[in-house]
């Protein structure tokens, strides 16, 4: 059975990314920005991804997704929450869109029954555990998304962040590009 998770693991790939009020870029720039790096692990062999259904990067991924199973009907999405009723504070078109992604997925996974302390970097750890790539969208700030890329980086996990935040510093050793990957 082991052999097997292997296996689906080198077909997935998670999200991480910062809330909106956070990222300090456009949705729309981010939406691009994800359209591009999806249809850039589907090409690379990815065929079920990951969304942590977060405000933000994740759920825009996992829209972006959905809209991919369009023309690719192999393609699947596993949503991945921190608790039960993560969303339940949330405002109504947060929450329509949670519902809409959590709708059409393909499996659906909370890590935790309520909220604690420790439930939102569980999700991240569970994820990063269920992916061979990291899509992130990172611009150096600190919090989970800067936790979830250093527990990937920690794993051997392959991280392509969308944005030009630069992660060459001891902390990081991080693809920004794909094609750097198959050159080494």
């Amino acid at each position: 059975m082991v052999g097997l998770e292997a296996k689906k693991r080198l077909k997935r790939c998670c999200f991480t990314g910062h809330r909106p009020e956070k990222l300090g870029i456009p949705e729309e720039m981010i939406r691009e920005k994800l359209d591009g790096a999806i249809d850039l692990a589907i090409s690379q062999g990815i065929e079920t991804f990951i969304c942590g259904m977060a405000r933000g990067v994740d759920l825009w991924a996992g829209t972006t997704v959905l809209q991919k199973k369009r023309h690719h009907p192999e393609i699947r999405l596993i949503c991945a929450t921190p608790f039960i009723g993560f969303e339940k504070r949330w405002s109504l078109q947060w929450r329509d869109l949670y519902a809409l992604v959590a709708s059409q997925a393909d499996y659906k996974v909370a890590i935790s029954r309520r909220y604690d302390r420790g439930c939102f970097q569980r999700r991240n750890e569970w994820m990063v555990s269920h992916a061979a790539m990291v899509i992130a969208a990172y611009n150096g700030k600190p919090g989970g998304t800067r936790n979830t890329i250093l527990y990937a980086r920690q794993c051997g996990i392959l991280i392509y962040n969308m944005l030009d935040f630069p992660l060459e510093n001891e902390l990081f050793h991080v693809q920004t590009d794909f094609a750097e990957e198959e050159e080494t």
